[in-house]
């Protein structure tokens, strides 16, 4: 058995960090994880998550 694929999106339009959400929930193999609003914040985000 595999594990998901984590996923942490970084966009700075919140209708599209919303979109691809709920697009990613509708697959199979995929964990969304978290949501940020830029870069900095993804970084940050990813190291708080351990995705770096």
């Amino acid at each position: 058995m595999s594990e998901n694929t984590r996923v942490l999106i970084i966009d700075d339009h919140p209708l599209f960090r919303r979109g691809v959400r709920q697009l990613l929930e509708l697959e199979d193999g995929y964990d969304v994880v978290g949501k940020a609003a830029g870069g900095q914040e993804g970084i940050e985000l990813a190291r708080q998550l351990d995705l770096t």
